[in-house]
Parts: C-alpha cells; sequence; structure tokens
C-alpha cells in the first residue's frame, strides 16, 4: 500500500498536491496523526480523498456506504462532500482506530451524519441487506481485507442503486499485481478480482492509477 500515488516522483506528486488538492487543515492534522501509527500506510492519500469528495458531488450522491474506515480520513471526505440531509454508513473491526476517526468526525460537524458499525463487514453487508436497503446508496468505498474483495463487491452491487458509483482501493497493489512471480494470497486475490471485474457485463468500470490503484465501477442503469 501507499500514502501517495506510487507511479509518480516524489517531486512530481508534491507538485500535484500543491496545485490540486482542496485539505482542510483538519484532514491535514488527521494525516499527520495517522502517519504516526504502526500501520499508517492504510491511510489513502490526499489526492485520492480529494477525488473521492469530488465524485460526491458531481454524481449528487446523498447516502454513501464505507467498508474500511480506519481512522476515517476517506470517511471524513466523503461525509463533507455529502449534502447537509446525506448520510454514510461505515464498517470496520477496530474501535482503536475508529475512535480516533470519531474524534475528528466530531470535530468537523459530520458525527451525526455517520453510522459506524464496528463488526465482520460481510456479516454487516448481509445485514443492511436483510434490513431492506437493496439499491438505496449511491456511492460505495471499499478499503478493506483484500481476499474479501469479492464479496464486497457482489453485495455492493446489491446495495448501490442503478447507476451509482463503486470505488475501490488498493487494485495496483504497488506493482504487484501486474508480476507473475508475486503470487501471496492478498495478491492473488486482488489480481482475481481485477480481472473479474474487467468481464463484469454489469457495470462500467475504469482503474485509475491514484494513490495505489482506483477502480470506479458504475452499476449499469438510470438511477
Amino acid at each position: 500500500m501507499s500514502t501517495k500515488s506510487f507511479t509518480l516522483s516524489d517531486q512530481l506528486h508534491e507538485y500535484l498536491v500543491r496545485v490540486s488538492v482542496r485539505e482542510s487543515s483538519l484532514l491535514a492534522r488527521l494525516r499527520k496523526e495517522t502517519a504516526a501509527l504502526p500501520q499508517a500506510t492504510m491511510q489513502i492519500s490526499p489526492e485520492q480523498g480529494n477525488l473521492m469528495s469530488l465524485l460526491i458531488k458531481v454524481t449528487g450522491s446523498r447516502r454513501a456506504l464505507e467498508i474500511g474506515v480506519f481512522t476515517g480520513y476517506s470517511s471524513l471526505c466523503v461525509a463533507t462532500a455529502l449534502p447537509p440531509d446525506g448520510s454514510l454508513t461505515a464498517c470496520d473491526m477496530s474501535k482503536e482506530y475508529t475512535d480516533v476517526a470519531r474524534r475528528y468526525w466530531s470535530e468537523a460537524g459530520v458525527g451525526e451524519k455517520i453510522d459506524l458499525r464496528l463488526g465482520h463487514a460481510l456479516r454487516t453487508l448481509d445485514e443492511l441487506i436483510s434490513e431492506g436497503n437493496s439499491e438505496t446508496y449511491d456511492f460505495v468505498f471499499i478499503d478493506a481485507d483484500k481476499k474479501n474483495y469479492q464479496g464486497y463487491f457482489e453485495r455492493s452491487l446489491v446495495l448501490v442503486k442503478p447507476g451509482g458509483t463503486i470505488a475501490v482501493d488498493n487494485v495496483l497493489w504497488s506493482g504487484k499485481v501486474a508480476d507473475p512471480q508475486i503470487n501471496d494470497a492478498e495478491t492473488v486475490a486482488i489480481r482475481a478480482f481485477n480481472e473479474a471485474l474487467a468481464g463484469d457485463d454489469r457495470i462500467d468500470v475504469s482503474m485509475i492509477p491514484i494513490g495505489d490503484g482506483l477502480t470506479i465501477a458504475r452499476k449499469k442503469g438510470q438511477f
């Protein structure tokens, strides 16, 4: 994983962030706090957070779902971009890391928009479906354990509206997906996931080399 687009030099990445990323002081502070944690590389890059905020606005999304919260940088990007009556359902396993997220959500004034559900995300997603939430979400962001990506995506397709957007992080996996000599479980899982989406006629799809690779899929159909 990477906290910046790994295909860019440090100099070019700094330039990109300087001229294109509108990061609030609160987001910058959260990014700095997260950088000191042992698993800091789990945090998305600032340019990716900026893109996700823009996606929320250009798609007119009102109801969002996040699978994998960590310390809440991506959640904060999404929640602050949602309209005042918008909502975000956030799924994660860690109370320790999401307690950090809650502090920043509260400070940003978006805590009331976010429904945090702790537990295994596959189970949480199945509960959301059983609760009658199929085709009610406009936007989904997947950034959790890689071996369950396909399961998360299938459930997200049920939960997102026709015409809705699903964004998936880490699809380039620091370039390991393109190296046939690398066959650890996570790399194999992401490689298989990418191949499956490439031939999935239920979606329109594009893979973007931002951060550690971001796939953006649109569920076919109209809102």
